[in-house]
């Protein structure tokens, strides 16, 4: 649902999946957008993170699924998404990731989009890979901040969203969102003042600590740091 998603989860990808082609792709890449679309296009296989830049008006052949991890701001959105794979008469296969206190949203998009949607049991022996993003975000300061920048504005755009009966951010689980981005502390924001997450367990290492694995970023920071104290 937002850039700062698409960077983070892009970047979590790369260091997840081996021998496969990640790219990322979203709307603050004004120069950049067409060459990656063209190369993603020209690749024999590969997965593309994307915001809903990609949503309509571009074809991609062969797409064989279409995972929608954020739900779709619209109905009409959803159907969008969705019509990026079984393109001319192929056959594809969309997923939509919905928390059970969403699942009215399934109903809504039949009466308003005429779209039936089945439900997906969850796969079975999933690797738990939180502990490696966290190791991840530990050994490289620009990691860290993507994992915190890409939570907040998780909570900013599902408080925006459409659908704000169905979707109402009182309900969501903020720690269990915060162990899914696999957050290193709860960040300072609006939407959680003077809330108290005991489910969720910050850790010991104080993240100032936490360097950027770009040594000139690093230089920089420290730099700051200096002008600071």
């Amino acid at each position: 649902s937002t850039c700062a998603c698409v960077e983070y989860y892009g970047k979590a990808l790369e260091s997840l999946i081996k021998q496969v082609k990640i790219m990322t792709i979203h709307g603050k890449m004004k120069q950049k957008r067409n060459k990656i679309f063209t190369e993603f296009r020209k690749l024999p296989g590969g997965i593309l993170v994307c915001t809903d830049v990609m949503a309509r008006g571009i074809d991609i052949p062969e797409v064989h699924w279409v995972l929608q991890y954020d739900p779709p701001s619209s109905a009409s959105a959803f159907v969008h998404r969705c019509g990026r794979t079984a393109r001319i008469g192929n056959v594809g296969s969309a997923l939509v990731f919905l928390l059970p206190m969403e699942e009215s949203y399934v109903n809504f998009l039949s009466i308003n989009q005429k779209c039936p949607m089945q439900e997906m049991k969850p796969q079975a022996n999933v690797l738990d890979l939180l502990p490696k993003l966290k190791s991840m975000a530990l050994a490289d300061r620009a990691v860290f901040e993507k994992g915190m920048k890409a939570f907040v504005s998780y909570i900013q755009a599902y408080a925006k969203h459409e659908c704000h009966l169905i979707f109402r951010i009182k309900d969501l689980d903020f720690a269990s969102l915060a162990k899914g981005f696999a957050l290193l502390k709860m960040p300072k924001m609006p939407e959680l003042r003077g809330k108290s997450f005991p489910d969720f367990t910050p850790v010991t290492v104080n993240t100032d600590s936490i360097a950027f694995k770009d040594k000139n970023r690093e230089k920089q920071r420290q730099k700051q740091l200096e002008q600071q104290r």
